[in-house]
């Protein structure tokens, strides 16, 4: 579509002109023929093109998801029809990606497509979770009940993720600036010594000759100390994307001491609340796992769960394949079992995740309270080795005069 200015006349000859927005010249045409107008002339008017930022710096978070999903059940809710909906909402998404993603689902609406197949078209935009969803209340005719349940679980995800980003702040920080106050205490503050210590006879110890070696070496050959550290950043991201790589970065996080417990709980939380969504909304069982396991962001426990998948399908009840994962806690375990007895599977589901959610709340709280004195205790001690060695061998020099 692009923007065209035209100018016709009347009738009556009187001139008039305008602007319409139209897929070429000869639709601007016609449209002003159908009014029973003169075209006088016709121009696309070029609008300046905006510069667009990479995609990685306009990636569609969850709380723009729940955003769109909040004014998408609001208007649907009022008794808008998905086509005007959707033109609203494209309309005033401010993150650029998730603009254009709407822009071609409205396109391919006007086509007879139905909203669920036009998303499935942007997997990076759209998660599959919310895909799925919207095709299920399609077919149910719910579709406004589970675009407010949408609209809760992605405003769930969002305050999760801004606390685990939160609780990372200030350790990062202070790791940060343990890094920092070591460099600069090995490149501008050791190199003075150098030439004092080198004119003594005093003999240097060993973690004293160890560093000053070193700082000759930063301050030397710094350009190989940058370049090996965004080597050594490029090649684990690298590394990290490589199936071996993934599996065994995948495999810390769940085993790394202190974390252990905080990820279980998150997977946990985020298993629960997912597979509660997928089964309100009328998935089966068997899709729901599949669908939920590949939203977890852990490919070891997507293949534990798809293991307990085709064991559902075999006739195994959900608590006992998840048991014998070993993965998840047996409470939450014991919770499905009563919910698959119960018939109210979904709405133990939510239950579970809300505690889940509390416990991960708590533990990312502990965490930080750990972290904070550890960091201060691994800076003071850097620092404190590095005036160390400066202070021993100028203990010996004083003792020599």
């Amino acid at each position: 579509m692009a923007l065209y200015k035209y100018k016709a006349s009347t009738k009556s000859g009187e001139k008039i002109d305008g602007k319409i927005e139209a897929s070429s010249k000869e639709e601007v045409i016609q449209n002003i023929r159908a009014n029973n107008y003169y075209p006088i002339s016709v121009k696309e008017i070029v609008l300046q093109k905006e510069i667009e930022l990479p995609s990685i710096f306009n990636k569609v978070s969850s709380k723009d998801i729940s955003i769109m999903c909040r004014q998408f059940y609001t208007l649907l809710n009022a008794g808008s029809n998905i086509l005007n909906t959707v033109n609203i909402l494209k309309s005033q998404a401010e993150n650029k990606t998730l603009q254009k993603s709407l822009n071609g689902v409205y396109d391919d609406i006007q086509k007879g497509s139905t909203v669920s197949a036009s998303m499935r078209k942007f997997p990076k935009t759209f998660p599959l979770l919310l895909v799925n969803m919207i095709e299920s209340g399609e077919e149910t005719g719910n579709l406004t009940r589970i675009l407010f349940k949408m609209t809760e679980h992605y405003e769930k995800e969002y305050k999760l993720n801004s606390k685990v980003k939160s609780a990372m702040v200030y350790p990062a920080f202070l790791g940060v600036a343990a890094v920092g106050v070591v460099i600069f205490m090995m490149t501008f503050i050791l190199p003075t010594f150098i030439s004092m210590f080198e004119g003594s006879s005093v003999e240097l110890p060993g973690i004293t000759q160890f560093l000053l070696n070193l700082s000759s070496a930063m301050t030397t050959y710094w350009y190989l100390f940058i370049g090996g550290t965004i080597g050594l950043i490029v090649g684990t991201n690298l590394y990290s994307k490589t199936e071996t790589g993934e599996r065994v970065i995948e495999t810390i996080k769940l085993n790394f001491p202190g974390f252990k417990n905080l990820n279980k709980k998150i997977i946990t939380s985020r298993f629960t609340q997912n597979l509660s969504i997928a089964l309100f909304s009328g998935v089966t069982m068997i899709d729901a796992i599949e669908i939920v396991s590949s939203l977890l962001g852990n490919k070891f426990i997507q293949k534990k769960l798809m293991d307990a998948r085709d064991e559902v399908i075999k006739g195994e009840t959900l608590s006992d394949s998840l048991e014998r994962m070993k993965f998840f806690p047996p409470m939450m375990v014991s919770m499905v079992s009563i919910g698959e007895e119960s018939g109210s599977l979904d709405d133990i589901l939510e239950k579970t995740a809300e505690f889940y959610d509390r416990e991960v709340e708590d533990g990312l709280g502990r965490m930080v309270t750990m972290i904070e004195p550890l960091m201060i205790i691994i800076m003071g001690g850097l620092v404190g080795f590095i005036v160390l060695a400066i202070a021993l061998p100028m203990f010996d020099m004083y003792s020599t005069i």
